[in-house]
């Protein structure tokens, strides 16, 4: 059985949590400690739990885990999961325990969950706007002064907002700053490197902060055109590093190291190639990748992205999919058409929707594959409409009271629908559970 590391996390007030009736997916109608669950001996196979359920393959977390591991070594980068994908304690811990630097976050409440369970250090990658916002990060790092918060800021705006935050709020040290260089037509950034570099100036006279890298985020720049984004990746890569020098050359870093950030989930192969070749600095340089569902993957999306990465850098088997969802088939209303109980609630749309992967009727043995043709092609809020091949066998055999298990196409979305995920081996028994905090 492979059990999370818990990465230095404090995690026993989940482990002795006491779970109530109505936590989606578990069997449970009497209170049950979470560290029981372990225990219980449900298996999802034989429909022990409650449908739908969201389940991590143990073996592909591991699986991800050292992959990614082997991967920052072989490049000499630092790696910073952005913590946004799952927002679970448990899992932050495993990153942490297997070589992660940090966790990213997108938001002042993500910080805010992952020093309440001991998390050191952390990388927001946006930009604090909002009083209050500002004010709870300032909080912590004041009542904690060892905590470190990297923040990103694309404005001299943004750094007059932080700068007046920080002058009546003294902290024991400079607040960290990453100017964000950005994509025209994109998200938030500088839009050309003067602006970038007019930004990292004014965070380098303002009292209180510190310049500490430049940062950018190349994940927008994925489209069907998968050459066309390998050269506007590198380009936009090659930037960042350029933005480093010429910062460094001012002498602007007020930090010991130099930070260099980018990396989603699709092209950081090509950020951590471009990173690779920033030397020459007046201090160290931190290549540092925020890329966060590698632990995970998926069964659409990054699965297809992942499968050109595994050709350009020929390492074997890549990344793996851990997350499914199960339902049960709910209404066979027509001959080429079952009704799942999952919908909108339980399973990622926002890219692709889910893809269909195992039938199984409850009971001993391995589930079976699905036939080609099989698709989920709507959802309700709590229902699928999963699509069976005209012709096909599956459409007499499929039962009401059968399981279906899916793949899921972006995770990111689907851990947001479960306040508890269970975690279970390839015979789908149940070991333990993580939790997130949304």
């Amino acid at each position: 059985m492979f059990t999370l590391d818990r990465g230095g996390l404090t995690l026993s007030s989940l482990d002795e949590q006491l779970l109530q009736p109505g936590v989606k997916g578990l069997p449970i109608t009497e209170p049950l400690r979470q560290g029981a669950i372990g225990v219980q001996g449900w298996n999802v196979l034989r429909a022990d739990t409650s449908f739908p359920v969201a389940v991590l393959k143990t073996s592909a977390l591991r699986h991800n885990l050292d992959w990614m591991r082997a991967f920052c070594d072989s490049y000499g980068v630092t790696l910073a999961p952005h913590g946004k994908t799952t927002m679970s304690p448990q899992l932050f811990g495993a990153q942490l325990a297997n070589g992660a630097w940090g966790i990213t976050l997108a938001t002042a409440t993500q910080i805010q969950v992952a020093h309440r369970f001991g998390v050191r250090r952390v990388l927001l990658a946006n930009q604090l706007v909002a009083k209050a916002d500002i004010n709870s990060v300032l909080h912590l790092m004041r009542g904690d002064p060892d905590f470190e918060v990297f923040a990103l800021v694309d404005s001299l705006d943004g750094v007059a907002r932080l700068g007046e935050a920080v002058a009546a709020h003294p902290l024991a040290r400079p607040l960290p700053l990453l100017a964000e260089l950005g994509l025209p037509g994109k998200r938030a950034g500088c839009r050309s490197t003067e602006e970038v570099m007019q930004v990292a100036r004014a965070v380098a006279a303002a009292p209180g902060l510190q310049l500490a890298g430049i940062e950018g985020y190349e994940g927008l720049l994925v489209s069907n055109d998968r050459e066309a984004d390998v050269r506007a990746v590198e380009a936009f890569v090659g930037r960042i590093a350029q933005l480093a020098r010429a910062a460094d050359a001012e002498d602007l870093f007020g930090s010991a190291e130099i930070l260099v950030s980018a990396g989603g989930s699709a092209y950081f192969d090509l950020v951590a190639r471009g990173f690779n070749g920033v030397r020459g600095l007046s201090r160290p340089v931190r290549p540092v990748l925020r890329s966060g569902c590698y632990l995970t993957s998926d069964h659409g999306s990054y699965q297809r992205l992942i499968g050109a990465l595994d050709q350009r850098e020929a390492r074997g088997p890549g990344l793996l999919p851990a997350l499914e969802v199960w339902s049960m088939v709910q209404s066979r209303p027509e001959r080429g058409l079952a009704i799942l109980t999952m919908g909108k609630r339980d399973a990622s749309y926002d890219v692709d929707l889910p893809a269909p992967l195992y039938a199984h009727r409850p009971g001993p043995g391995a589930p079976a594959v699905l036939p080609p043709g099989c698709s989920i092609v709507k959802m309700n809020d709590q229902h699928a409409y999963l699509q069976l091949p005209e012709g096909d066998p599956i459409c007499d055999a499929l039962a009401v009271g059968d399981l279906v298990g899916c793949g899921i196409s972006h995770p990111c979305t689907t851990f947001d629908k479960w306040a508890l995920l269970l975690a279970v081996d390839d015979a789908y028994n149940v070991h333990h559970a993580v939790n997130t905090f949304f």
